[in-house]
């Protein structure tokens, strides 16, 4: 069998279409917009392949394009704990590009993604000088922090249903990512991937948050109706 080549060996330079979908290029100066634009690189991962991988070094600044990802860690016995999912329009791993880290944790595509690359040292060369960007990745982390803050309150939470409900109020978070809009394309199994429920309780939690009127279950994905109160969400009784 013919060894896939790795990722990394696999990337192009970013197209226009591919350019417009990233949001922090937006408010950057022309000219620092050019020199990302040179040192971006986007590359296809299909299901399995990782991003990133426990004690690598950090080299990039990682997006979504198009696609899901999942961030994941492994315990002392061998079991995966699921952190969250990345959908399209996010931008990740800078906390550990301004520490000059190892990385944490592993990244991996639940299905086929298109994801770009920011070199660290362009990465570190526009903190440096573009306030703009610096205003960007500084409400990236605050915005970052206050979801893993939920997520530990996610993590309290014995009802599979309300699970449901806060992990998909996480994937529409507008500013972490704007790739979402009101409709995350994503399955059953792969909601409950990251849940860590069954597809077949996923798909029961989803019919409750339906007649709840939070979301609507649509072809392909979900789209949600009152983030808000799916942010809340409590099952009666």
């Amino acid at each position: 069998m013919v060894e896939r080549p790795q990722l990394r060996e696999r990337a192009r330079p970013p197209t226009e279409r591919e350019c417009a979908d990233i949001p922090w290029l937006k408010v950057l100066s022309p000219e620092d917009r050019a020199d990302a634009v040179d040192h971006l690189m986007v590359s296809v991962a299909v299901p399995g392949d990782r991003v990133c991988r426990i004690g690598r070094p950090s080299t990039f600044w990682f997006g979504v394009i198009d696609g899901l990802l999942k961030m994941s860690n492994d315990t002392s016995d061998g079991a995966q704990i699921t952190y969250t999912g990345i959908p399209p329009g996010a931008w990740f791993g800078e906390g550990t590009l301004l520490k000059r880290e190892t990385y944490r944790y592993n990244i991996e595509a639940l299905r086929r993604s298109t994801v770009a690359g920011l070199t660290s040292d362009t990465f570190q060369r526009l903190l440096d000088r573009s306030i703009p960007f610096n205003r960007f990745v500084m409400n990236q982390l605050n915005e970052r922090l206050g979801q893993f803050i939920a997520a530990r309150e996610i993590d309290r939470h014995n009802q599979p249903d309300a699970r449901v409900a806060r992990n998909l109020a996480a994937l529409f978070h507008p500013v972490l990512y704007p790739g979402v809009g009101d409709l995350l394309r994503i399955t059953q199994q792969e909601l409950g991937y990251l849940v860590g429920l069954s597809r077949q309780r996923v798909n029961q939690a989803l019919n409750a948050l339906q007649q709840a009127k939070l979301i609507r279950i649509d072809y392909g994905g979900v789209r949600v109706l009152d983030l808000d109160r799916l942010r809340r969400y409590t099952p009666p009784g």
